[in-house]
């Protein structure tokens, strides 16, 4: 069978496809439906003064798990001894004050309790000559 193209009726420039967004809409569906089966196990809460998240963590002891701060990411990774592999990564909506931060783990839930930093003013007034 044989296909003829057929002219172009408008310059590109004032072409664009219909539907530009629909696959992009697919792939934020089908990542959505990716995460959320894989964090099946995660609760997540805030109050004024911390964040608090929970994970589900079978078959995994406090001495092969590694928790690092690092401003407002928090990566939780299994040590490489450990029976099982787990790795993850949050990403919080204010820096995380790990001084005043815990961590326990109890029949296989991780409870990460994790402070917010207190945001300090760093502005300065600056002299008008």
């Amino acid at each position: 069978m044989f296909f003829a193209t057929a002219p172009a009726a408008f310059p590109a420039s004032l072409r664009r496809p219909a539907y530009g967004h629909s696959g992009r809409t697919v792939e934020r569906f089908l990542n959505d439906a990716l995460l959320s089966a894989r964090q099946s196990g995660t609760a997540y809460t805030q109050d004024e003064t911390s964040f608090t998240l929970s994970l589900d963590v079978p078959g995994i002891t406090k001495e092969h798990l590694r928790i690092t701060i690092d401003s407002a990411v928090v990566r939780i990774q299994s040590k490489d001894d450990a029976p099982r592999r787990y790795r993850a990564a949050y990403e919080f909506p204010q820096e995380v004050d790990s001084a005043l931060s815990e961590a326990k783990l109890e029949n296989g839930v991780l409870t990460l309790k994790l402070a917010k930093k207190v945001p300090v003013d760093s502005s300065v007034e600056l002299s008008i000559q």
